[in-house]
């Protein structure tokens, strides 16, 4: 579940581990990967990130030398390239040395020192994605962390857009518009404003001002290097903050980057600390509800107008049943399904169940009483000559009896003509 906190904390690893690091040669991809391959290959260079968003950029750059200078290698790379990522479900970077590389570590950088060193991008899923020589996506918002005053105008600047016609937990998914908000992020910021998750998201933020009154504080990068200051500047301004929603979509995250390593740190994958800082999402006591887009929605007290109608009903009951017949492989059960997938009725398909399982018992009776079915093929066989004999016979009974009845008229008619010679 990385989102905009996740992915800065994981550029800042990046930063932290890769500092005074030199990579060289290929990038390599692993062969399961459907990504694109990353077509750099240099002797030395080194890595940098920076995070935008549910994005994480990685900057290879080509370190000069005077020989490099003077002679440039074919095929070795002399300009930088940047790699955007889009870390999916279960995206992160670990460094690590070559012989302990992650099973799932689709694209690796390596370094040149002895024992060598591995960056690599871990995707268990592969629901996760790099672009070479790419740029931040033109359809994502600007960043809800470092990226404020320009969040919030783009928000109250496009409240006439369809977005907003939806409930307000799933436009806080609408990366258009919240660039770096997911699933856990909307629960925790709407618990804490009390705002029921499905009510109009324009309700909500038309009543909002488009300049915020503390625009005038320090850069939010610099806050979040101190603790302390973070906290009581926190404090300072909890009051407010209260109703506030797009200032809650900032803030939010931002203590979620202040837990630091505890909130993301892949080698010892300890969120304890992250998960005492939940109030809502996976809480004890909390409701949950698919929205209408499948995902699910925690939250306290009343849901809201726009909730799902089949809300309350449990979404694994379906999915039990689909299982069970899907594995059913009865010889009544394909006629079943193969009824189901033409598009007929399902009481078409009893009948023909009916049918065979008495056609069934009619053969095991025939059996035991020693009786043979007839086969309508044969019948048809056989009673074919049989009416072509009795047409044939018929036909020559007609004959015989034109011949007779007018067989005397030609003699007399035959008589009559000799004698007039």
């Amino acid at each position: 579940m990385p989102e905009g906190p996740e992915l800065h904390l994981a550029s800042l690893y990046v930063n932290r581990m890769c500092a005074g690091v030199v990579f060289t040669g290929q990038v390599r991809k692993s062969e399961v990967s459907k990504s694109p391959d990353v077509p750099f290959t240099c002797e030395a260079y080194r890595i940098t990130a920076a995070s935008r968003g549910k994005e994480v950029k990685l900057t290879l750059t080509p370190m000069k030398s005077d020989e490099s200078k003077r002679k440039v290698v074919t095929g070795q790379a002399d300009q930088p390239m940047d790699v955007v990522f889009r870390f999916g479900m279960s995206g992160y970077f670990r460094f690590t040395p070559e012989d302990e590389v992650p099973k799932h570590a689709h694209l690796r950088f390596y370094s040149n020192e002895k024992p060598c060193k591995v960056l690599s991008f871990v995707d268990t899923r592969r629901f996760g994605s790099w672009q070479p020589s790419g740029t931040w996506q033109p359809g994502r918002g600007p960043c809800i962390m470092f990226d404020y005053q320009s969040f919030r105008e783009n928000v109250l600047s496009h409240l006439s857009d369809r977005a907003f016609d939806r409930p307000i937990c799933e436009a806080l998914l609408n990366q258009k518009y919240f660039n770096g908000i997911g699933n856990y992020l909307r629960a925790e910021i709407l618990f804490r404003l009390d705002i029921p998750p499905f009510v109009p998201a324009r309700s909500v933020l038309e009543g909002l001002g488009s300049e915020d009154s503390c625009e005038n504080k320090k850069p939010v990068k610099e806050e979040i290097t101190d603790t302390k200051n973070f906290q009581r500047t926190k404090r300072k301004t909890e009051k407010e903050d209260t109703g506030d929603l797009l200032r809650q979509c900032h803030a939010v995250p931002l203590e979620v980057v202040n837990l630091g390593g505890k909130g993301y740190d892949p080698e010892k994958a300890d969120y304890s600390d992250f998960q005492a800082w939940l109030q809502c999402y996976y809480v004890d006591g909390m409701k949950s509800v698919r929205d209408h887009n499948g995902r699910t929605m925690w939250f306290k007290g009343d849901p809201g107008p726009m909730a799902p109608k089949d809300s309350k009903k449990k979404p694994t009951a379906k999915k039990r049943t689909k299982k069970e017949i899907d594995h059913d492989y009865t010889q009544d059960t394909k006629v079943a399904r193969r009824r189901s997938e033409s598009g007929t009725k399902g009481k078409a398909g009893q009948l023909e169940t009916v049918a065979r399982k008495s056609k069934k018992e009619k053969d095991a009776l025939l059996k035991e009483t020693g009786l043979k079915r007839r086969n309508p093929k044969k019948r048809q066989e056989v009673d074919e000559p049989q009416a072509e004999k009795k047409s044939s016979a018929a036909r020559r009974r007609k004959n015989s009896h034109a011949e007779a009845a007018g067989g005397p008229q030609r003699r007399s008619a035959r008589l009559s003509r000799q004698n007039n010679k």
